[in-house]
C-alpha cells in the first residue's frame, strides 16, 4: 500500500470519527443501568441458590465488558466531544471496571502508537518475544516466558493480578494528575468494598463481585489478546515500521455473532479503531462496511480465534507466530547436528 493510498484510507474514515451526544447517553443508559440491576439481582438470587446467582453474575460481567468500552472511547476522547465530561465518566467507568484512567490512558496511547513496533514493545500491551530472542534468552527467561503465555496463567491468574496489582499502583515518575486519579479511583473502590461488606455481607464481596470481575477479566484479556495474536500478523522493526500498515494489517477483525458484537461494543472491528482511534465504538461497524480496503483485514471467528492460543513466538523471518513445540523442535535438530 503506498503512502498516497494509506492517506486516503484515513481520510476515508475520518467521518466517523464523531461522537453523537444522544448515541452516548443512549449507550450509557443501557450499559450501565444493567449492569447494576444485574448486579443486585446476582445479590438477591444467593438467597435462593449460588447456581442462579452465578448466573447473574456472568451477565453482570457481560455488561461490565461494555461498560469498559465506554471506559475506553472516553480515553480515546472519542465518546464526548467534551475532554472534560469524557475524563469525569472516564474516571466514574474507572471504578466500576477497576481501572485507573488516567494511567490506563496513557499506556493505552502508547500502545497505539507502538502496535507491531518490534523495537518498542513492552507497554500496554501482550508480551511477545521473537524466536530470536528465545533462542537467545536464558532458562529462566524462557521459563517466565513460557508461564505468561500459558492459558491458565494468562486466563486464569491474569484477571486477578490485573484487578489486585497492575491497575492499583502508579509508575515511578508519573504526574501528579496521574497519581491522583489511581489514589482516587483506589479509595473509591476501597470505600465501596467496605460498604458491601458491612451492609450486606463480606460474603457477597466472595461470591458475587469476585465471579464477576474476574469473567470479565479474562474475556477481556481474551478480546485483547485475538486482536493482536494471529498467524499472520504485523510486526516490523522501528526502520520499516509503519502505523496504517500496523493497524489495518496487524489488528484483526473479530466477526462475532450481533449478540457479542453488541456486548463486546464493536470492539472486533479493531482494525478501524487502530486506524482511527477517535472512532466511537458505536460507528465502529459503519466505518468498516463504508470502506471497501478494510474489508481485507484478517477476519477471524469464534472457533479460528481459539488457534491463536497455540501461538507464542513471532518468527520474524517467516512473518508469522509459531508454537513453543516448533522452535524446541528447531532447537534440538541444533544441538544434534552440531554434536
Amino acid at each position: 500500500m503506498t503512502k498516497e493510498k494509506q492517506a486516503q484510507l484515513r481520510k476515508a474514515v475520518m467521518p466517523y470519527a464523531k461522537s453523537q451526544t444522544k448515541t452516548s447517553i443512549i449507550q450509557i443508559l443501557n450499559t450501565i443501568v444493567p449492569f447494576f440491576v444485574l448486579w443486585f439481582l446476582a445479590y438477591q438470587s444467593l438467597s435462593i441458590s449460588f447456581w442462579l446467582s452465578l448466573l447473574f453474575s456472568l451477565g453482570t460481567a457481560g455488561f461490565m465488558i461494555r461498560t469498559f468500552i465506554i471506559f475506553h472511547d472516553c480515553a480515546h476522547q472519542s465518546f464526548f466531544k467534551s475532554k472534560k465530561w469524557n475524563s469525569i465518566l472516564g474516571t466514574f467507568t474507572g471504578v466500576i471496571t477497576h481501572f485507573a484512567y488516567e494511567k490506563w490512558k496513557r499506556e493505552h496511547s502508547i500502545h497505539h502508537a507502538t502496535s507491531g513496533n518490534l523495537d518498542k514493545r513492552g507497554i500496554g500491551d501482550i508480551w511477545v518475544m521473537t524466536v530470536e530472542e528465545y533462542k537467545e534468552a536464558s532458562k529462566s527467561e524462557r521459563l517466565k516466558y513460557r508461564l505468561y503465555r500459558n492459558p491458565l496463567v494468562m486466563f486464569g491468574l491474569g484477571p486477578l493480578s490485573l484487578f489486585l496489582y497492575a491497575n492499583r499502583f502508579n509508575r515511578k515518575g508519573a504526574k501528579k494528575k496521574e497519581r491522583m486519579n489511581t489514589y482516587l479511583i483506589n479509595v473509591s473502590l476501597l470505600a465501596i468494598y467496605t460498604l458491601i461488606g458491612f451492609t450486606l455481607g463480606w460474603h457477597v464481596l466472595l461470591l458475587v463481585q469476585l465471579p464477576i470481575i474476574y469473567f470479565a477479566g479474562a474475556l477481556g484479556i481474551w478480546l485483547f489478546y485475538v486482536q493482536h495474536q494471529f498467524e499472520d500478523s504485523y510486526f516490523e522493526n522501528e526502520s520499516e515500521w509503519d502505523y496504517v500498515k500496523a493497524a489495518v494489517d496487524g489488528s484483526s477483525y473479530y466477526k462475532l455473532p450481533r449478540w457479542l458484537e453488541w456486548m463486546t461494543g464493536s470492539i472486533g472491528y479493531h482494525h478501524v479503531h487502530h486506524l482511527a482511534p477517535r472512532v466511537p465504538n458505536y460507528h465502529l461497524e459503519q466505518a468498516h462496511e463504508s470502506t471497501p480496503p478494510l474489508h481485507q483485514a484478517t477476519t477471524i471467528t469464534l472457533k479460528s480465534s481459539l488457534e491463536s492460543i497455540r501461538f507464542r513466538l513471532y518468527d520474524e523471518k517467516n512473518k508469522t507466530f509459531v508454537g513453543f513445540r516448533e522452535i524446541e523442535e528447531r532447537l534440538k535438530q541444533n544441538r544434534t547436528s552440531l554434536q
